[in-house]
């Protein structure tokens, strides 16, 4: 079996090279690849690597993420995760590939306070959730095998995340303000590749398994929480810290302005995934704490 991934230098890119490796024969990709073109801005090019490459798997990791940088560039916000994720998607119809796609919780208005079913009404408040909506319909509808997993808070020990920015103020600054009215469950980047790559079995030995579905670690917190976790952890591992957990102060979303809207209710439901799958997803404490003792 041959697996193309696009999008590897990502924080879920780099996770998914370990874990889909065993599978079967992986090609990896980026954006700035020489020997195949993956730059996610030719949609063309892209889909006619993967009718070059004939993968009996594409696993679509690359997107562009920077939510407030894409009001201000919707167009190549649509391009990245809409218009090139389509192309991908048909050209993996062609062929008879099973595609792989993540999205995310912005497609939801972030209303109320129950965990999202996959069946619920959209209604994405920013160019981001748009885009990364339509880019959702295009590979579903281009592609009859697909999975698509909508997750939220990604987060991973290799480059930037929130947590190590909570470390760094927290070693500069002796209090922190954090916000603590959006709520939802940081993922493990990890965790989005193991359960893909258990995901992408399964569906290849019964495709009455394509679909949509919901991934993130069990449980909820906010950001204010999920501050006070991390900090709570380095000060039992012994890091000397300015401010402590109790130091962290909670504030409403409209103190800190961003040019897009997140939404308040980021929660996913993910009974639909643990149990066509049979999978347990672990409480986001677990996977959090584990990236910081890798950290640390």
């Amino acid at each position: 079996m041959k697996i193309l991934l696009l999008g590897k230098g990502g924080q879920v890119g780099w996770e998914l090279q370990r874990s889909l490796a065993p599978l079967g024969e992986l090609v990896a990709l980026d954006f700035d690849s020489t020997d195949h073109a993956a730059d996610f801005s030719q949609p063309d090019a892209v889909a006619a690597t993967v009718r070059a490459l004939r993968p009996d798997v594409v696993v679509n990791a690359a997107a562009h993420t920077a939510v407030d940088k894409a009001e201000s560039e919707p167009d190549f916000a649509r391009t990245l995760n809409a218009t090139t994720p389509g192309a991908v998607a048909q050209a993996a119809q062609e062929l008879g590939a099973l595609m792989v796609h993540y999205s995310t919780d912005y497609v939801f208005d972030g209303s109320g306070d129950q965990p999202w079913v996959e069946t619920d009404a959209t209604g994405p408040l920013s160019v981001y959730g748009r885009t990364k909506l339509e880019g959702e319909q295009l590979v579903a509808q281009h592609c009859a095998r697909h999975l698509i997993f909508r997750t939220s808070w990604v987060y991973a020990a290799r480059g930037g995340n929130f947590a190590k920015t909570m470390l760094r103020l927290a070693k500069e600054r002796e209090r922190l303000t954090v916000i603590n009215d959006q709520f939802g469950a940081p993922t493990g980047a990890e965790l989005l590749a193991d359960v893909t790559a258990h995901a992408i079995r399964a569906t290849l030995a019964d495709a009455g398994k394509s679909g949509l579905y919901h991934l993130v670690a069990g449980g909820e917190t906010t950001w204010h929480g999920y501050a006070r976790f991390v900090l709570e952890q380095a000060a039992a591992a012994g890091v000397a810290l300015k401010a402590p957990p109790e130091a962290v102060d909670a504030v409403p979303t409209s103190a800190f302005p961003t040019p897009a809207t997140r939404p308040h209710n980021s929660r996913l439901n993910t009974q639909k995934l643990q149990s066509t799958f049979g999978l347990t997803l672990p409480h986001w404490q677990a996977g959090v704490a584990r990236m910081l003792r890798e950290t640390l």
